[in-house]
C-alpha cells in the first residue's frame, strides 16, 4: 500500500512553528496565569509615543473609545510628579537603554477628574536590539477608591506654596506663620506622604491626585480640603 509523506508534519517544522506562534494573552496584555486582573493594556509607538491599539478597559478611563483614543500622544494623557521624568523614561525605554519601568502618574477621566495610576511599560524588541513597539499596563491606583487624603486649609496652603517653589521663609511671610511653624506643618505631611524631601512630596501629592488639572500656580483641589 502506498503512503504520502506530508513535509510539513515534520517534528522539527512542527516546533519551529509553534515557536512563531506568540502566547495568548488575557485583557491585562500578560500571559494567561499572569494574573494582573486589574490591568488594562495599551500598545505605543516608540517613535511618537502615540497610542497604537488599546483595550477598551484603557479607553475608558479616559472617557474616549478605543477609536478616539489611538493616534493620541500617551504624554497627554498621562502626567508624572516629576516634569519631564515620563518623557525621559519613555526615551529610554524607546532607545534600547531600558527594558521596562514602573511608574506612578495621573491621568485625566472624561469627566475632568484626576486620578492616580500605576504604569508598568515595556519595550517589545527583535533579536537584533531594534525596539519595534511599547505595551503599556495602566492599574488605577488603591487611593483613588478611597477618596484620597484630605488636608486642613492651612496644610493645603502650604502644600500649594511647596509645591510652587517656595522656600520656608516665604511661606512664613506669605501665611502668617514662623519658619517653626512652616517647618513642623511641612514635616508632618512629609511623614503623612512617607516622603524624604520637598520635591517627593509634591510628586507624591500629584500622584495621589491632590492638585486640580492643568492650574498654576497649584491649586489643591477643594474635595480634599476639609
Amino acid at each position: 500500500m502506498a503512503t504520502t509523506s506530508f513535509p510539513d508534519a515534520s517534528p522539527r517544522k512542527k516546533k519551529a512553528a509553534a515557536a512563531a506562534v506568540p502566547p495568548r494573552r488575557d485583557l491585562s496584555g500578560t500571559p494567561d496565569g499572569a494574573g494582573q486582573e486589574a490591568a488594562c493594556t495599551a500598545h505605543v509607538s516608540p517613535r511618537t509615543l502615540a497610542v497604537t491599539a488599546a483595550e477598551p478597559a484603557f479607553s475608558r478611563q479616559f472617557g474616549l473609545s478605543v477609536d478616539e483614543i489611538c493616534g493620541r500622544g500617551l504624554l497627554g494623557l498621562l502626567r508624572s510628579p516629576v516634569p519631564g521624568q515620563l518623557r525621559e523614561q519613555f526615551t529610554a525605554l524607546s532607545s534600547g537603554r531600558c527594558r521596562r519601568f514602573k511608574e506612578r502618574v495621573t491621568g485625566l477621566d472624561g469627566e475632568g477628574r484626576n486620578f492616580p495610576a500605576d504604569i508598568t511599560a515595556i519595550a517589545v524588541g527583535q533579536p537584533t536590539g531594534e525596539i519595534v513597539g511599547l505595551v503599556v499596563l495602566l492599574r488605577r491606583a488603591e487611593q483613588a477608591a478611597g477618596g484620597g487624603p484630605v488636608l486642613s486649609a492651612l496644610d493645603a496652603q502650604v502644600l500649594e506654596g511647596v509645591a510652587r517653589g517656595e522656600s520656608t521663609v516665604q511661606l512664613a511671610s506669605r501665611l502668617y506663620l514662623s519658619r517653626q511653624g512652616i517647618e513642623y506643618r511641612v514635616g508632618q505631611m512629609l511623614r503623612r506622604f512617607d516622603a524624604p524631601n520637598r520635591p517627593a512630596l509634591v510628586a507624591r501629592a500629584h500622584a495621589l491626585g491632590m492638585f486640580a488639572h492643568g492650574q498654576w500656580p497649584p491649586r489643591v483641589l477643594p474635595e480634599r480640603v476639609r
